[in-house]
């Protein structure tokens, strides 16, 4: 939960910063963050925003895991046509995928059915040239997660370009959600060396990212007894199987807790997982 919001926050924050590196713009002449519901019950997901240049739409999805449910490609043709209905313009997704994975989920880009075909753009961060998110201080974050031969000597790169920003609160900002994506990378002994906590205090969003490692902690805390658990009733489970367990909520850990004393083997679990409403 602490990378969406961290993502999210950062879409809404730097929403210039996204159409320039994402849309196929010269120079949009407006840019806003679309905060209004789309038609229908919202989709389960990792974390999206919608960006308006002029008169396209930039449709972002950042994903910490290969899995979800619904899919991920279905969900993408939802919202599409969701947005098309009510904007009636330009659609563009992307779909960022941040840590690193082999999964071949991690680089399909369509849905595709009998009679549909729905393409969308993927990025890879740890594909990705890092100069130009070094370039730009809304993407710096992200730099932390792109391609390098040398790991620590782009995260003290980045250490130093943000460094460099005179703005307090923007500092502060953009330190605090580097050191929470960095962490799907990094040791956090190296993340500490290279940050200042004093500085990250006077974000305004560390309060939020506190709050949700809280709860991220609590979260974690419920996968591993459950999956401790499962293995105990029906053996060793799938790594897809695993991935799922990892997408649940406190509360679904919590039933699933309750409801892995009547399985017997790891088919009762997928039918439950399979149940679960998205």
């Amino acid at each position: 939960m602490v990378y969406d919001n961290t993502c999210k926050y950062l879409a809404e924050k730097f929403p210039d910063a996204f159409v320039q590196w994402l849309l196929p713009l010269e120079q949009p002449t407006t840019i806003q963050v679309l905060k209004t519901e789309l038609i229908q019950e919202p989709i389960r997901a990792d974390s999206l925003t919608f960006l308006q240049a002029d008169n396209q739409i930039l449709h972002l999805e950042f994903q910490t895991l290969s899995y979800s449910n619904p899919p991920l490609p279905f969900r993408m043709l939802d919202y599409y046509v969701r947005l098309k209905r009510q904007y009636s313009c330009s659609v563009n997704q992307v779909v960022l995928f941040l840590q690193q994975t082999t999964s071949e989920q991690a680089f399909v880009s369509e849905y595709t059915d009998t009679n549909t075909q729905h393409c969308y753009r993927v990025i890879r961060l740890w594909e990705q040239d890092p100069n130009l998110l070094l370039s730009v201080p809304g993407l710096l974050p992200f730099a932390t997660l792109s391609q390098t031969n040398s790991p620590r000597t782009l995260l003290e790169q980045i250490a130093n370009r943000i460094a460099t920003i005179e703005e307090p609160n923007q500092q502060a900002d953009l330190l605090a959600c580097t050191q929470v994506l960095a962490g799907l990378r990094f040791e956090k002994n190296l993340i500490r060396q290279l940050f200042r906590k004093e500085t990250m205090r006077e974000s305004v969003i560390y309060q939020e990212i506190r709050e949700d490692g809280l709860l991220e902690g609590r979260q974690r805390e419920a996968i591993s007894f459950v999956t401790r658990q499962l293995t105990r009733r029906v053996g060793a489970i799938a790594p897809i199987i695993q991935e799922q367990i990892q997408t649940l909520s406190v509360e679904e850990l919590e039933n699933l807790g309750e409801a892995l004393l009547d399985f017997s083997e790891v088919t009762d679990l997928e039918n439950w997982l399979n149940q679960r409403q998205p």
